[in-house]
């Protein structure tokens, strides 16, 4: 074994990892990076199918981010945000809310409408995709306080199988009874409604096809009326809900649940309706990451999944990708109504109270910059638009294994979800472990990722080229059928 493996089995314990299974056997250790490309201690080499983690964006050891941050260390890595402003943040908070509004939807020429919300305006930056949440969650408890009346108790609500980050707060806002349960006696109580899982939507009466559920799904929207009913009954009792919080377009931590066209403005317009501030959390569909409306390379595409279905939140939550993969660091973005909220006399205290050491750090702003100039620059787009329709060619494949139930895709994220047989859509039980071991039988091909569940995730880097993108979905194919189909 090696001794790096040997050290991190003796000190480190690992994120949502059985230690146990991990103590087992000699981890991949990861020494290098270079595009699409992860180079181990031993010098083999790696495919990095899900962007480690669903965050580096263009690529490992991009030359652009790279000389970004050399530029911005040798000037200062880090300095306090309590009292004191500096200049990466500052510019990268003016580049998010012109990225956010450049692609919003043009206002109506006529007539008002009812359910547009007004433009973010205010970046609140902290550290990774749970505290973009914590902080937004904070803001529209304290914003509803303030303008329902100090007796009103704000509820906020979010879909099944939500999952929004691992503090308190966030954990509070999930529906994954498998990562949150252990927890029940610390949360705070939520409203919880059926998201649109085609495949697996009890009102879906089409039977399976080898084709994504949401392209033959047979059913009235019920979901829609759900929805509509949970925020009507919350209404009747006099205090209706402060927030509906959702990821726009695919939920990712869910499944990869992604949501037939359509859905989003409604579920939304809904909220809007019953006075429900909206909380987008785009921490894994933004920065393009979801996009699928890219005609070609000149047009202008909208970074963020909820302008795609014209979407205006009051909260906008993103990490992962901001940095471009390179440094953790988030931001909440927040309409100037939030932002009126919190302003008063130094004796009223008013202030937002919530803070991190690292808010607004340099180093990470700079990488953020950045990565915001690549991904808006032609090259990019180019990039992005090909990989988006050789990923969903590729992906066809697939359909031929019996084992394969439901293949979806938003933009360039996707999901494959095996079972036992695709005409019945019996799950796998998770001690069967089938994600887990199709996954390590494509590690061994020279392909990582990490499952969901029985959900096999595919996210590659931006700059993933035509043959590294064959390579992946081969792997996928091969580890299938090495572990699924001999079982049958």
């Amino acid at each position: 074994m090696h001794p790096l493996a040997k050290l991190d089995q003796k000190f480190v314990w690992h994120p949502f990892t059985q230690m146990r299974d991990w103590l087992r056997r000699e981890p991949i250790v990861i020494a290098e990076g270079e595009g699409a490309i992860l180079r181990d201690v031993k010098g083999k080499e790696y495919l990095d199918a899900n962007s480690s983690i669903w965050t580096n964006l263009h690529g490992h050891n991009h030359p652009k981010i790279n000389a970004a941050i050399t530029r911005q260390l040798k000037k200062i890595a880090h300095s306090s945000a309590l009292g004191f402003a500096n200049e990466p943040a500052s510019c990268l908070s003016a580049e998010l809310v012109e990225a956010v509004s450049s692609h919003a939807s043009p206002k109506p020429a006529t007539g008002k409408d009812q359910t547009a919300g007004p433009e973010l305006e205010k970046v609140f930056f902290s550290d990774d995709g749970s505290t973009a949440l914590e902080a937004a969650l904070k803001l529209a408890y304290q914003y509803t306080l303030r303008t329902r009346g100090p007796k009103s108790k704000p509820r906020f609500l979010s879909l099944n199988g939500a999952y929004h980050g691992d503090t308190i707060g966030a954990v509070s806002l999930g529906h994954v009874d498998l990562f949150h349960q252990a927890y029940g006696g610390m949360l705070f109580k939520t409203g919880k409604v059926m998201s649109p899982y085609c495949y697996r939507c009890p009102f879906n009466r089409a039977r399976p096809e080898r084709d994504d559920a949401r392209n033959y799904r047979k059913c009235n929207w019920e979901c829609v009326g759900k929805l509509e009913q949970k925020f009507s009954a919350r209404g009747k009792k006099g205090n209706p809900y402060a927030a509906f919080v959702f990821e726009p377009l695919m939920q990712g931590a869910a499944g990869m649940i992604p949501q037939p066209n359509g859905w989003l403005k409604q579920a939304t317009d809904i909220a809007r309706g019953h006075g429900a501030l909206l909380i987008a959390d785009e921490v894994m569909t933004g920065f393009g990451r979801a996009n699928s409306k890219l005609k070609n390379k000149n047009s202008k595409e909208p970074l963020f999944a909820c302008r795609q279905e014209n979407v205006a939140p009051d909260f906008l939550c993103v990490a992962k990708g901001l940095t471009g993969g390179y440094l953790p660091m988030a931001a909440t973005l927040a309409t100037h109504k939030i932002f009126e909220a919190f302003l008063g006399e130094y004796h009223e205290f008013k202030t937002f109270f919530h803070g991190h050491s690292f808010t607004g750090n340099q180093l990470g702003a700079a990488a953020a910059r950045a990565s915001l100039e690549i991904l808006q620059s032609r090259k990019s787009v180019q990039a992005r638009m090909e990989l988006e329709k050789n990923l969903r060619a590729e992906l066809q494949s697939l359909w031929a294994l019996p084992n394969v139930g439901d293949i979806r895709q938003a933009g360039l994220a996707a999901g494959i979800e095996l079972v036992k047989n695709w005409r019945t859509r019996e799950p796998f039980d998770l001690r069967d472990r089938a994600g887990i071991r199709v996954c390590e039988a494509m590690a061994r091909r020279g392909v990582l990722t990490r499952p969901v569940g029985n959900v096999i995730v595919l996210m590659p880097p931006y700059c993933t080229t035509a043959a590294q993108l064959k390579k992946i979905i081969a792997a996928a194919r091969a580890g299938v059928m090495e572990i699924l189909e001999r079982r049958n």
